[in-house]
């Protein structure tokens, strides 16, 4: 890697562990209700190690597939929650759920695999992956993806998704509808699921090493179809692979922190500005900024107190990588066509 992408990756990685360090600090008094600064006591600090954990984990997996989406549809303003895989991995789990519960899951064993498999995951992978079939065949305008219409579709996916999941969520037993309420706005669990964060480990780890090997694939399908194909890329064998990753990994990312806006979206074009447009080093810089962003989102919203408790991240995300969206798709190099991806 050259001296600009090295000076990259260590500024991204120490944003990264200073944020770490400020999650693990940062409390709140709950009898006065101020913010703490200090060193917790060791039981206070498993908890907030484990939203580290989570926080590093979940980002990471959404910065990868924001990269990948945005280099296979060569579209800046792709991201797994825009083009809404993020909301089609939550209704797939949350459907499962839901069908585990009327038929009764424990009794019947393939019901069970499908439904709990690696919590999740296996029913959010399925949702992701239809979402991105139906947003890549509604993105197509005079036989060509049109960037403005791909995020249309996605956005009208996304909201039909997201209409479906509270749908199935009012049919799930009363008990359960609080904790399936604060996951659809977003949080960073202190004491995650074993089986979705080992799952999404592994999964992040695949999906890297693909992608990785495929950096330099990944430049040549950057510049057009027919570029491409005369350079000897197979795009087809490329996007069935990577696409089936960055599908994974947003599901991952859901089972794990529920869906959180922004983050795949933001952490690719903070990496391009720091590093370039070399995929070899911006796959792993975009795994170290999606892990930062969401670590230092936790860190925030431990400071914010809505009278009701802390700011969902969901929201926070929301909030702020909201207007960068905006700022990207009206900018001149946007409406030029002059994005590289």
């Amino acid at each position: 890697m050259s001296k600009r992408q090295v000076s990259g990756v260590v500024i991204l990685a120490l944003l990264l562990v200073v944020g770490v360090i400020a999650r693990l600090l940062i409390g709140r008094d709950p009898s006065l209700g101020g913010v703490l600064f200090n060193w917790p006591d060791e039981n206070i600090l498993v908890l907030r190690f484990g939203a580290v954990r989570s926080a590093i984990v979940g980002g990471a997996c959404l910065g990868l597939s924001g990269l990948l989406l945005q280099a296979l549809l060569r579209n800046p303003l792709a991201s797994p929650f825009i083009l809404g895989l993020s909301a089609g991995a939550g209704l797939g789990a949350m459907i499962a759920a839901w069908s585990a519960s009327v038929v009764g899951a424990g009794s019947v064993a393939w019901i069970a695999f499908i439904a709990h498999g690696a919590d999740g995951v296996i029913p959010g992978t399925v949702g992701s992956l239809a979402v991105l079939v139906l947003v890549y065949a509604l993105g197509h305008r005079g036989g060509r993806l049109d960037p403005l219409t791909l995020v249309l579709a996605g956005t009208v996916v996304a909201t039909i998704c997201g209409a479906l999941t509270l749908l199935v969520q009012s049919l799930m037993p009363p008990s359960s509808r609080g904790d399936s309420w604060m996951w659809f706005m977003g949080q960073v669990p202190e004491l995650p699921s074993r089986g979705a964060i080992w799952t999404a480990i592994a999964l992040l780890f695949c999906s890297f090493l693909a992608s990785f090997q495929s950096g330099s694939a990944l430049d040549v399908a950057s510049t057009g179809d027919d570029e491409a194909e005369s350079l000897g890329v197979s795009l087809r064998s490329l996007r069935i692979l990577l696409f089936v990753c960055a599908g994974a990994l947003a599901s991952a990312s859901v089972a794990l922190c529920g869906p959180i806006a922004f983050v795949g979206f933001v952490a690719p074009h903070l990496c391009r500005l720091l590093i370039g447009s070399r995929h070899r080093a911006l796959v792993p810089a975009s795994v170290i900024a999606g892990a930062a962003i969401l670590v230092w989102a936790d860190a925030v919203r431990q400071s914010i107190d809505v009278g009701a408790g802390r700011l969902p991240i969901g929201v926070l995300t929301a909030l702020i990588g909201g207007p960068v969206f905006l700022m990207v798709m009206r900018s001149r190099r946007m409406r030029a066509g002059e994005w590289s991806c």
